[in-house]
């Protein structure tokens, strides 16, 4: 009797070490795998441009009060921009869509309702990408390839899920904070110190005073010897890096790369 309780206190000892072990590595293994596995996602926030050369872009999901303004400043100064739209937007106001494709504006996806992608599956983004897709598309005759994330929100899971459908997440490096109601002035001092060749300069098309400040920001830009681009074109083609900081660079420069994967 004495050996059998010894004995079952020996096994029950092992079992319970076993036990720990197997729940150690259910906890430990998983996760250094995940983390060896899982690669860092960026969208592009700027590029690497020995030139003078920036994007100017507008993201449109409220009110259309000021949007002709903008595109008879735009147009005036003989400059073409990237509107970055939800499609609730789209179908509320088909005729500005209209107008900003027939000026030569840029009109890209914002997502179709400007809910918060972070807390979405991949398929629930993907088919919120899609769905903002065939919003413009069905209004402008053109599919758009580049998505702003509402908020400027995003994670590994949805720029992986944007990526897998062939579309390029944007943010931007200069930020006018022109929703917040800045001045004119302030809009002006915010874009102007902070512009450097290859930015991206976010605006709204319902900023309070981002009419009153553009043509002051456009003259400084021209007279300082930017050429200003939709967004499209200040991308780089062919393979290329994003760096910590979101810069995309040519694969050739290299750059601070991220674990980001190589883009085409």
């Amino acid at each position: 009797m004495r050996i059998f309780l010894l004995r079952h206190t020996y096994v029950t000892v092992l079992a319970a070490i076993a036990a720990a072990a197997a729940i150690f590595l259910a906890v430990t293994v998983p996760t250094a795998i995940s983390a060896s596995a899982t690669e860092r996602q960026l969208p592009i926030y700027c590029v690497h441009r020995d030139q003078k050369v920036c994007a100017i872009s507008f993201d449109a999901a409220w009110g259309d009060a000021s949007t002709a303004d903008l595109v008879g400043i735009l147009n005036r100064y003989g400059v073409k921009a990237t509107f970055f739209v939800i499609g609730d937007w789209a179908e509320q106001y088909p005729q500005d869509v209209k107008m900003l494709h027939a000026n030569g504006m840029e009109v890209m996806n914002h997502s179709s309702s400007h809910g918060h992608m972070n807390q979405m599956s991949a398929e629930e983004i993907i088919a919120d990408v899609e769905q903002c897709n065939d919003q413009i598309e069905d209004i402008t005759g053109q599919r758009p390839t580049l998505i702003r994330c509402p908020y400027g929100e995003y994670d590994d899971h949805v720029i992986s899920a944007i990526r897998s459908i062939g579309m390029e997440p944007i943010q931007w490096d200069v930020d006018s904070l022109d929703w917040k109601d800045l001045s004119a002035d302030e809009i002006y001092r915010r874009v102007t110190g902070k512009v450097q060749p290859g930015s991206i300069i976010l605006f709204h098309n319902a900023g309070q005073n981002t009419p009153q400040a553009l043509p002051d920001i456009l003259e400084y830009l021209l007279g300082e010897g930017y050429a200003i681009v939709p967004v499209s074109e200040i991308l780089l083609e062919g393979e290329y890096t994003i760096d910590h900081e979101g810069r995309q660079w040519p694969a050739e420069d290299g750059g601070e790369e991220t674990d980001a994967p190589l883009a085409q």
